[in-house]
């Protein structure tokens, strides 16, 4: 039985000032699916994640969730709706509790009856989470800083999760784990997005993928034939 579709973002134009960012980009996210978004730094990934979560809005182009037009609504709104965006970094609250960071997942109105049932599947995820519910964030390692960000997503009861970057910058142990993590919560029914840098691990975790160039989609499809593309070989392997 085919997957539903759960976001389809079509010809969407973004800007930054005066600068075009996004070119007629056009992608759709079927539930239960991991897509992977590929490109250099600066094709437009995050932009791309930042226009679906509602941090910016597009000038030209449509984005709908769940059938729903989603294009000009606030992030507090597409939260509600059951998008959440895990960030590059995980930008945390530094002088909070780690508690105190899952507890701002779940302020949500649509999170706050189900916080209790989130926090044990998050602890349930992240032992060391529970472990150190009382630490400060800003004592936490990276690697530990992703896991709380991606907690305090989780919090928030959503239907899918962007994530940007995911692994930038942390160990191939802390790596493996995060992606452990990820398996579990598709498991769970939970849609995600993944940009990343790393772009074997995107190949290799992903169902399909869109590649960026420039701001524009110039490829897409499923990522057991993406990785046997020349283009792809050429530029991000160098075969």
């Amino acid at each position: 039985m085919p997957k539903q579709e759960l976001i389809r973002v079509s010809n969407l134009d973004v800007f930054y000032g005066g600068l075009q960012a996004l070119w007629d980009v056009s992608l759709t996210v079927r539930t239960g699916e991991i897509v992977g978004i590929i490109g250099t730094n600066g094709a437009g990934k995050t932009t791309l994640l930042k226009a679906i979560s509602g941090i910016i809005h597009p000038k030209k182009g449509a984005i709908e969730f769940d059938g729903h037009d989603i294009t000009n609504l606030e992030p507090f709104e597409i939260v509600e709706l059951g998008i959440c965006q895990v960030p590059e970094a995980g930008r945390l609250f530094p002088a909070m509790t780690v508690l105190e960071n899952l507890d701002i997942g779940s302020y949500n109105r649509n999170a706050r009856s189900k916080r209790n049932q989130n926090l044990r599947e998050v602890y349930r995820h992240f032992p060391i989470l529970e472990a150190r519910k009382n630490q400060l964030a800003k004592t936490f390692s990276g690697g530990e800083r992703q896991m709380l960000a991606i907690g305090r997503g989780l919090m928030s009861n959503p239907k899918v999760m962007l994530f940007d970057e995911m692994s930038l910058g942390l160990s191939p142990i802390v790596i493996n784990e995060l992606y452990r993590v990820l398996r579990e919560i598709r498991a769970r029914g939970i849609t995600a997005i993944i940009v990343e840098q790393n772009v074997r691990r995107s190949l290799k975790e992903a169902d399909r993928a869109y590649i960026l160039e420039a701001g524009r989609i110039v490829l897409s499809g499923e990522t057991k034939d993406l990785r046997e593309e020349e283009k792809i070989r050429k530029a991000y392997f160098g075969a």
